[in-house]
């Protein structure tokens, strides 16, 4: 038999493997065929590649059976080996256990997710994995490269383009509200389109909202009166809670700093468009336990009704997420 070089042998199929183990056990092609689930066609098939793929009739028929030659009883040991260790392969799966996990997630997110999202996440994971670090990076136009690359496990937020072989998941709708000082002396239980042109405003310049108002408030000609800009949300509470100036925000972060702060929640009367929450991976690692684990606490977590069906109140409703298979 001529050597040949690694780059021009053929690599056995597992099947081949099987077919070679079960006729050296049974001695029966007609056995063998019984074991393997197969045709004895089929199986004279297959007989035929292997031999061809050894180079030795392997099995000579007899009175007794089909008994191995010289070469198959020395390739048996090594067969067999192989088959074991493709069991293995094939059985190996990777684990993912949250209460003794040692590991960093990295989750892109705008710096208002820090106020609404990142609490839930934090508690949630200290009760239930304490070995689990959690980072935040910022959402931006370089996040789809991290999701890819392996820098970033998740991205929660709205991105207005991503690349392919990105998946998303929608966790809840955002619309607009506007806040005020509790003790406004012009704006009691609502702002009308005539008050929220005369009243002064604080706008934020960061993250999708900006985006969005501005083109609202573009297309319908308005021009507000900006007594000041803010870079994030930070120090928001404190400039609405302490002055007249009225901020308009996505109704999620409104919510939560004025439950936080005492603020005056009132439904925005500038028609901006709405947008949609949502939390993106990689296809990469769409089968990775830890990062499966991860996506669906998130879900648990902030999957409201206008996803999962309407609850019977009507309202959203926050569900308390599960202890999570690995």
């Amino acid at each position: 038999m001529k050597h040949r070089d690694l780059a021009e042998t053929n690599l056995l199929e597992p099947r081949l493997l099987r077919l070679f183990d079960a006729l050296f056990s049974t001695g029966s092609v007609t056995k063998a065929a019984e074991k393997l689930g197969q045709s004895q066609p089929t199986i004279s098939i297959w007989l035929a590649r292997l031999r061809k793929e050894l180079d030795d009739p392997l099995f000579i028929r007899s009175a007794e059976g089909m008994l191995p030659t010289p070469r198959a009883e020395a390739l048996i040991g090594t067969a067999r080996q192989a088959l074991e260790m493709l069991r293995r392969l094939a059985e190996l799966r990777p684990e993912f256990d949250p209460a003794t996990a040692k590991r960093r997630f990295v989750i892109c997110m705008t710096d208002a997710s820090h106020i609404t999202l990142l609490p839930a996440i934090l508690a949630y994971v200290r009760r239930v994995a304490p070995g689990i670090r959690i980072e935040a990076a910022q959402i931006g136009g370089d996040t789809p490269r991290m999701l890819q690359s392996g820098e970033a496990d998740l991205a929660l937020g709205y991105i207005s383009d991503l690349d392919a072989g990105h998946f998303q998941q929608v966790l809840f709708p955002q619309d607009w509200v506007c806040l005020a000082n509790a003790n406004h002396a012009r704006i009691r239980d609502r702002i009308t389109a005539k008050d929220f042109r005369r009243e002064a405003h604080v706008l934020i310049r960061s993250g999708t909202g900006h985006q969005l108002l501005g083109d609202a408030l573009r297309e319908q000609r308005m021009v507000l009166d900006v007594a000041l800009e803010l870079p994030g949300f930070l120090g928001l509470p404190a400039i609405v809670g302490t002055t007249d100036l009225i901020a308009t925000l996505p109704r999620h972060i409104g919510e939560t700093l004025a439950h936080y702060y005492g603020l005056r929640v009132l439904d925005c009367p500038l028609a901006i468009a709405g947008f949609t929450v949502k939390q993106y991976w990689h296809a990469r690692f769409h089968h990775d336990p830890a990062s499966q684990w991860l996506r669906q606490l998130c879900g648990e977590l902030f999957q409201q009704q206008e996803v999962r069906g309407l609850h019977r109140s009507g309202r959203p409703k926050r569900r308390r997420p599960r202890d999570f298979p690995s």
